[in-house]
């Protein structure tokens, strides 16, 4: 009895448990909400493109060169037996770097000088003797050839003091070349000879002097990069169309972004282009100058620069993440007043304080889908929900 009891309920349970779920799925299944669920487009957000002033950018990559750079070497040969430097540090201009053994060169500084002195009391005696020829020449007590000797001894006199003299300029030369200053400020390397090393001058002789160390200037500081011909010819028409100014008159103000750096935050000036374009490359030197007061910017870094080729007009802005990439087309989705979506391709320029400027392809009055652009088909119907479109001035 207690079987067949409990079989009837459980044989209720499960005739309760088939109709709840044959309720659900005709409620679920019926064309009433299947009409309902296709009925509910998805939510985008449109806004109209931002009218925005913008310029026309070109961007490059270059490399930073020192304004200045030395090579540090000596010009007298001798033992080195200063280093009055650190490794690396700042030097000003004039700063003393290396000394040469100086004995060697006070001793032909000092014959120099005896030299001349012994050339000068040559030239007084024959001053004399010439006056005192002269004297007894116009009373016909010496003779003409004797007072023609005298005259050219004097002269000769004359010409021994000035090369002892030129002898002892020269000494006094070599004397201060034993004195290795900076002859520029900027950084400088590392000392390439250590005291007590002989070091070979580069004097007359033609012989090549010991690299001693290196300077680099690096306020300011050079950028130099190559452009294509194509980018050059559109700097030269916008230049002769008085869009910017000329390339070649250190006027034009460019902008850098560093590595790792998201902003245009150096600004400079170009204030070099190269005289032809390199037949082999086709592209043509450029270089530009800025300011690099922190000395953060080192020598021989890479960088992105990016050069004004137009001047600032007014353009139709959207966000970049509103742009589709179609193989090699650029397509924006825009929205209907019925809702539905529309795909048009679109003409990009540069990017103006992280928005896309848009040179053709779109008007003022069309409404972009700038969020749920993946939710968009083209020729769908979408529920349209207004947004704005706004800069962010911290990006350039």
């Amino acid at each position: 009895m207690i079987g067949h009891r409990l079989l009837r309920r459980l044989l209720a349970v499960v005739a309760v448990v088939g109709v709840i779920v044959l309720v659900i799925s005709l409620t679920t299944h019926s064309p009433d909400v299947q009409a309902q669920q296709q009925a509910a487009p998805p939510p985008v957000t449109v806004s109209l493109p931002l009218k925005k002033q913008v310029v026309d950018w070109r961007e490059f990559t270059g490399q930073f060169a020192p304004y200045e750079y030395v090579e540090v070497r000596a010009r007298v040969s001798g033992y080195l037996t200063e280093v009055r430097f650190t490794d690396g540090q700042l030097v000003n201009k004039g700063d003393l770097l290396f000394v040469i053994d100086p004995r060697p060169y006070e001793n032909a500084l000092a014959t120099s000088k005896a030299a001349a002195e012994q050339a000068a009391a040559s030239v007084e005696l024959a001053k004399r003797q010439l006056t005192r020829g002269g004297e007894l020449r116009k009373q016909d007590y010496l003779a003409q050839s004797d007072y023609d000797i005298r005259l050219q001894q004097e002269k000769v006199a004359e010409a021994v003091l000035n090369g002892a003299l030129a002898q002892l300029r020269d000494a006094e030369l070599n004397l201060s070349f034993t004195r290795v200053s900076a002859p520029v400020s900027g950084r400088i390397s590392a000392h390439q000879v250590s005291i007590g090393n002989l070091i070979s001058g580069g004097g007359s002789n033609g012989t090549t002097a010991t690299l001693l160390t290196t300077i680099v200037s690096i306020d300011p500081i050079y950028f130099t990069f190559d452009m294509s011909e194509a980018d050059y010819l559109v700097f030269q028409r916008a230049a002769a169309a008085g869009q910017i100014p000329s390339t070649r008159d250190g006027k034009l103000k460019v902008q850098l972004r560093l590595e790792g750096e998201d902003g245009w935050s150096h600004e400079g000036r170009l204030d070099f282009l190269d005289n032809q374009i390199d037949r082999s490359a086709g592209t043509i030197r450029a270089r530009a100058v800025l300011a690099n007061p922190d000395l953060s910017i080192t020598p021989g870094g890479f960088a992105h620069i990016r050069v004004p080729s137009t001047a600032p007009h007014e353009a139709l802005v959207i966000p970049e993440a509103a742009v589709l990439t179609d193989q090699s087309r650029k397509i924006v989705m825009t929205v209907a007043e019925d809702g539905t979506v529309g795909a048009k391709m679109i003409t990009l320029g540069p990017v103006s304080e992280g928005l896309q400027v848009v040179t053709s392809g779109i008007s003022a009055a069309d409404k972009v889908i700038i969020n749920g652009v993946m939710r968009a088909r083209p020729g769908a119907k979408v529920t349209p929900q207004p947004g704005s479109i706004a800069p962010n001035p911290q990006m350039h």
